[in-house]
């Protein structure tokens, strides 16, 4: 236990002592959730973190941001979750950095929340498919879970396979509506699927600092969550938002613009945060 944690990796961020696996999740559309996925994903991988990204978002525009081929017929998290494929067989590395990867999502995955309905243990099928091996073999740190924007079934299976939830939440009007249904909602599955997820970090999108509200709302959410809000907040970018369009993340797209170097900012506290987390755990 604790051996990593002298080295740090690449210069920079120490690897957890336990691998990380993380549910971005927040059935509210328009939050900044795959945005802060695989913004997130590039900031830990450019730190010298392994990162996995599992796009379970039929859109797979968490895909598209990495650079990842994901057409129909690819190996993707359909055939991952289905049983047709294995983990080894439908990791792909991103082009962009050598220490990211992803598991595509292909529009076959629409209809998986229907075929999955009558599966045995419907709920664990992404959890069992996350083999530990394949993980092992590219020395990941992270697996970073991109969520639809929905609590179906891919949401509970991203629920179950992991152990924290990472909660984007916009400075904006009605930012907190809905938050208390998706709280409910992990507190049903900690109680009855996964007894170790938990909430562990809070991360503030879209801040306008030239509105009051968004200070308001920065501020209702820290009142409310306490230390669970990372200290970084993600600015309202034209470049986040220009980024997925060329098959980037921001951190590609522009490094140096205020949206890059916010994400780098949180991907380090959470990498930090990471460490003295799982100091605590599997003594």
């Amino acid at each position: 236990m604790g051996q990593h944690l002298s080295a740090t990796v690449g210069g920079s961020l120490p690897r957890p002592t336990n691998r990380r696996i993380i549910t971005i999740a927040n059935q509210k559309g328009g939050v900044g959730k795959t945005t802060s996925t695989v913004n997130l994903a590039a900031a830990l991988a450019a730190n010298g973190l392994g990162v996995l990204v599992v796009d379970l978002d039929p859109q797979g525009n968490a895909s598209t941001a990495l650079g990842i081929d994901h057409r129909s017929g690819v190996p993707s998290t359909y055939e991952l979750l289905i049983g047709e494929v294995t983990l080894e067989q439908a990791i792909q590395r991103s082009p962009h950095n050598e220490n990211l990867y992803c598991v595509p999502a292909t529009i076959d995955l629409a209809g998986a929340e229907i075929e999955l309905v009558s599966m045995v243990a419907r709920e664990g099928r992404l959890k069992s498919a996350l083999d530990d091996a394949a993980l092992d073999k590219r020395t990941i740190d992270y697996v970073l879970i991109d969520c639809p924007p929905s609590l179906g079934l891919l949401t509970v299976n991203a629920l179950v396979a992991a152990r924290e939830v990472l909660l984007p939440i916009q400075c904006e009007y009605y930012a907190l509506e809905g938050v208390g249904q998706l709280l409910r909602n992990i507190e049903l599955v900690q109680a009855h699927l996964n007894r170790a997820l938990h909430v562990s970090t809070i991360l503030l999108t879209m801040y306008d600092g030239r509105t009051k509200l968004a200070g308001q709302v920065a501020e209702e959410v820290r009142n409310h969550f306490g230390s669970m809000v990372l200290r970084t907040m993600i600015p309202r970018s034209v470049k986040v938002s220009e980024a997925p369009g060329f098959g980037m993340t921001v951190l590609d797209y522009a490094p140096s613009s205020r949206g890059a170097m916010s994400y780098m900012d949180a991907g380090r506290e959470l990498g930090e945060r990471g460490v003295t987390m799982t100091t605590g755990q599997e003594q």
